[in-house]
């Protein structure tokens, strides 16, 4: 039997933890919980880790949980947070929309010795679509290697980052503003604390790994003060590194405008020239969606002054980051079919570059079309990722690059390389989730990352006998794991050059 067949017959003894399997409780802080087991793992869906942010606790803080009485059913997941219309990402997971919908689902080992290392997912989308409960984050796969998974929904969107000065107007003193979908991961983050011991896991192992948007939130809760005590490993996917952000109540330092000029332009275009704070929260949900606020233009990326206090990369930079073991790293066609005039709207991403600048960068990568295929990959992704896991290194913290590479021989998309997002199902070991065949390099990828996840997860350190050794960046600069058709290879980071170009560019003085 070939290893395809062996893999695909495991598939099918180990299939993910389903309502129909039989029940098992848990008695958490909130009251008691009814999941469901089989074959090891046990999981419970659904699971409220904050009140309803809806009426007034819209554009509020997430608020705890009521307790409730009674044996509470954990067998589905809740309702996506609203969003608009998915775009056939498999990381948006199954309708219906609510805003209530600040759940979180847990997938644990049945039994173990000591208590298992916990790991938060963070889902990506732009800040603006996902959730924790697709079925490409299923976890069943990863508890079976001996972690607790957590898979979490935030507020998204402008319910998730927005701002007006008539809800500053009204906002207790010391209260936060602007950035709720970090403080709903804060808020789930103290749920696990609180309840990890109730699954099996050790509260003092918590690993947050996240992806594109969630790679960028997993860098803001490393600078986030609030957060610290939280977790005590990290993992960035594809989580840009150098994007600045917008304060709540001022002009950015590029002068662009605040979270609350960009409120009260978005409430003008809904007919509400001075909306009082009711008039806002009785806006319809689905109104707020479109036009669907900006990630790449600030809308979504918040310096609210107090859950986040500045730009990642100056925290990082000045050592104002959470001192834990990091691995970061992002895949090799990240954005290969955008070039920098596609984001003209919120202005060109290599409009600050001189002439000579441009003219060295383009030289560099051969000449106008490769520049244009890759250089929004290495501005965006992969130059900043060098950089963030350098100054986490050279401030004495673990830290470990990779590089993503693998590529299913079926992918119908004309490009060479992994283009982003497409690692996830192999973190999750969840290949059957994708849109097309994979073969056995697909499913050695997948174990070896999801081994090296886990073990990080479990020891601080992905290394483990049995796989290739992955170079710590603090001992070996400028060295990397690559995922590759072939297998995982340590290697001196690609494309020096071009990046060693960009990070010239990111710093000279504007």
């Amino acid at each position: 039997m070939s290893l395809v067949s062996l893999l695909s017959a495991a598939v099918l003894m180990l299939s993910p933890v389903s309502q129909t399997d039989p029940v098992v409780e848990v008695q958490t802080t909130d009251g008691v919980l009814v999941g469901r087991a089989n074959a090891q793992v046990q999981a419970f869906k659904g699971i409220p880790y904050a009140m309803p942010p809806v009426g007034v606790w819209r554009w509020r803080p997430p608020q705890p949980v009521e307790p409730w009485d009674g044996p509470r059913d954990a067998g589905n997941v809740g309702a996506l947070c609203p969003q608009p219309p998915a775009n056939g990402d498999p990381g948006v997971g199954p309708l219906p929309m609510s805003e209530d919908c600040l759940t979180l689902n847990v997938w644990s080992p049945l039994e173990a010795a000591e208590p298992a290392p916990v790991m938060v997912w963070i889902h990506g989308g732009g800040f603006n679509n996902g959730s924790g409960t697709a079925a490409l984050y299923d976890g069943t796969a990863l508890a079976r290697r001996g972690v607790v998974v957590v898979t979490i929904n935030y507020r998204l969107g402008r319910l998730g980052f927005f701002d007006h000065p008539a809800l500053a107007a009204e906002r207790p003193e010391g209260e936060p503003g602007g950035n709720y979908a970090l403080m709903d991961m804060i808020a789930a983050l103290k749920w696990v604390q609180a309840n990890a011991g109730v699954f099996g896991g050790d509260p003092g192992r918590v690993t947050i790994f996240g992806e594109s948007a969630g790679g960028a939130a997993v860098t803001r809760l490393m600078i986030s003060p609030e957060a610290w005590p939280l977790f005590h490993r990290a993992v960035v996917q594809s989580g840009l590194g150098r994007d600045t952000g917008t304060p709540l109540d001022r002009p950015s330092a590029l002068g662009k405008p605040s979270l609350q000029d960009r409120g009260r332009a978005h409430a003008q275009g809904l007919g509400l020239a001075a909306p009082s704070a009711a008039d806002l929260r009785a806006i319809p949900a689905e109104t707020l969606l479109a036009p669907a606020p900006s990630f790449y233009g600030g809308d979504n990326l918040v310096i609210d002054g107090s859950v986040v206090q500045e730009d990642v990369e100056a925290a990082f930079a000045a050592g104002r980051q959470a001192p834990v073991p990091l691995i970061i790293g992002t895949n090799s066609a990240e954005f290969w079919w955008m070039k920098p005039s596609d984001l003209s709207p919120y202005g060109e991403i290599d409009d600050a570059m001189t002439p000579d600048e441009r003219a060295a960068i383009v030289a560099a990568y051969g000449g106008e079309d490769g520049y244009n295929a890759h250089v929004v990959s290495d501005l965006a992704f992969n130059e900043p990722a060098r950089h963030l896991a350098r100054l986490h290194a050279r401030a004495g913290h673990p830290t470990y690059l990779y590089r993503f590479d693998v590529v299913p021989d079926p992918n119908p998309e004309p490009h060479e390389g992994a283009t982003h997002a497409s690692e996830r199902p192999y973190v999750f070991d969840n290949l059957a989730t994708t849109n097309w065949p994979m073969g056995e390099r697909d499913y050695r990828a997948a174990a070896a990352m999801a081994g090296y996840w886990t073990r990080f997860a479990a020891a601080g350190d992905p290394n483990s006998e049995g796989r290739p050794v992955w170079p710590s960046f603090g001992a070996e600069p400028d060295r990397l794991l690559e995922f590759t058709n072939d297998g995982p290879v340590a290697k001196p980071i690609p494309f020096k050059d071009r990046l060693d170009l960009i990070e010239a560019y990111y710093s000279r003085p504007r």
